[in-house]
């Protein structure tokens, strides 16, 4: 199946639809996935999908809801529904996504959605608000396939039979304690296979990944990736069974996580959403330009010390801005593998080092390696090796600062508690820039002048 992607075939029709009655709506509707409407919603205007979840069958509805991104606010359609036909789409979805939905409202608005639905599903919902979104337990369903420890065959099949009727899938059977703690996992097949008589504790798996609630949703996106596991119980303290998170959540966070590491280095906050407006996005972007011309600053502040040289060998300065610009680029390649490698995994203090020591030998032999063209290039349009030698020299020594400092700041800022994404990119042209300017000048007021 194909990508799909709004053309405007797509929204005219939805559109020419939406000027109809309910029944054609409907009709045109049911001709897409729900995915695909989640989609053409960004185009649509809040009345326009306040009717189109309206009219929609339930089911169909809440698929259309889950699958909405948080930035496109599905949570504003989500309270301005009749009570009756929200509650019925809030029981249609996982109790996961129905918390991520309403924990973006405000609390008379939850309270107002909790009081008018299922007192169970209420109680999960309300167990779920209790965590942080970007933990364990803000990941988690509640919905769990459990059985006894100590049932046989016979009664942990009867158990499992029932208890799938009321969820979608299930990847995991977890075996608990008459206490629902969490004493191992086993599989279906295993069940299946098994004699009669034989009890659960007989077959389930003990040596098991498990998280507990508190656990930041990076890290349950690594040991998931690690053990390639589709579903993962989530605990508490005492081993006390709360919920599962499965692979699809998990999906969703990679992504997440990837779109802020990229929008962080980038030096635009994760606070703008993509889809958010032109106000949004100067908020977000201005403050870290500001810093970045305090930097531009410092480095200009370099070649005002060296006017000097520049009026002698105003040739310099031409040069000295490819040398920045080559050792800005060296940075961010750096940079963009050093955070990759702390996003994947906690480097060791040798690991760490050694990431820094690679970025050194990187940084030198791609600085030689262009430093000789930039000497070629001297020598021929300018014929003159001594400028030749400033700038190999220059160059090479750029790209070495910006391979260590590319690989190195990140790593201390994480050990100091930073986030390396955030602050990084900013130290680190601070770096290239001034010394890009400092490096050609001060060589050619050594050697040439």
């Amino acid at each position: 199946m194909q990508s799909f992607e709004i053309d405007k075939s797509d929204l005219l029709r939805i559109k020419t639809a939406l000027e109809g009655d309910d029944a054609e709506l409907e009709r045109v509707l049911k001709e897409y996935h729900a995915s695909e409407i989640a989609i053409i919603f960004e185009k649509l205007p809040q009345e326009a999908k306040e009717r189109i979840i309206t009219i929609l069958p339930t089911v169909f509805a809440s698929e259309v809801i889950s699958e909405m991104g948080e930035e496109y606010h599905p949570e504003n359609i989500l309270i301005s529904l009749d009570p009756e036909k929200r509650s019925e789409i809030i029981k249609e979805l996982d109790d996961d996504v129905a918390t991520d939905i309403i924990s973006q409202l405000d609390e008379e608005e939850q309270q107002e959605i909790l009081d008018d639905i299922d007192e169970e599903d209420a109680s999960n919902i309300r167990t779920l608000l209790n965590y942080d979104e970007e933990t364990a337990g803000g990941l988690m369903t509640t919905e769990v396939l459990k059985v006894g420890v100590d049932f046989d065959k016979k009664t942990a099949l009867d158990e499992v039979i029932r208890q799938s009727e009321e969820m979608e899938e299930f990847y995991t059977i977890f075996a608990v304690d008459d206490k629902d703690i969490l004493q191992g996992i086993v599989s279906l097949k295993d069940i299946i296979k098994s004699r009669a008589g034989t009890k659960i504790r007989d077959i389930v798996v003990k040596d098991f990944v498990f998280v507990e609630a508190g656990l930041d949703q990076e890290e349950v996106a690594r040991l998931m990736s690690q053990y390639n596991l589709t579903s993962i119980p989530v605990v508490d303290g005492h081993m006390k069974l709360l919920g599962r998170i499965t692979i699809d959540d998990i999906i969703d966070v990679m992504e997440e996580e990837n779109t802020e590491d990229i929008l962080k280095i980038s030096g635009v906050s994760e606070d703008e959403e993509l889809a958010g407006n032109w106000q949004d996005a100067v908020k977000s972007r201005l403050p870290w330009l500001v810093i970045n011309l305090a930097t531009a600053f410092l480095a200009a502040s370099i070649i005002r010390n060296f006017d000097s040289t520049v009026a002698k060998l105003s040739i310099i300065s031409a040069y000295m801005t490819i040398i920045a610009g080559m050792g800005g680029n060296a940075a961010t390649q750096a940079l963009a593998v050093t955070v990759r490698r702390i996003s994947l995994s906690d480097l060791t203090d040798r690991q760490a080092y050694s990431t820094v020591f690679k970025e050194f030998l990187v940084g030198m032999i791609n600085g030689a390696c262009n430093g000789l063209i930039v000497l070629a290039v001297a020598l021929f349009y300018d014929a003159n090796p001594m400028l030749g030698v400033v700038l190999f020299l220059a160059m090479t020594c750029n790209l070495l600062i910006a391979g260590v400092t590319g690989a190195s700041i990140p790593l201390v800022l994480k050990r100091v508690g930073i986030d390396p994404a955030v602050a990084s990119s900013i130290i680190i042209t601070t770096f290239t820039d001034c010394f890009g300017f400092l490096l050609p000048l001060w060589l050619a007021s050594r050697l040439l002048l």
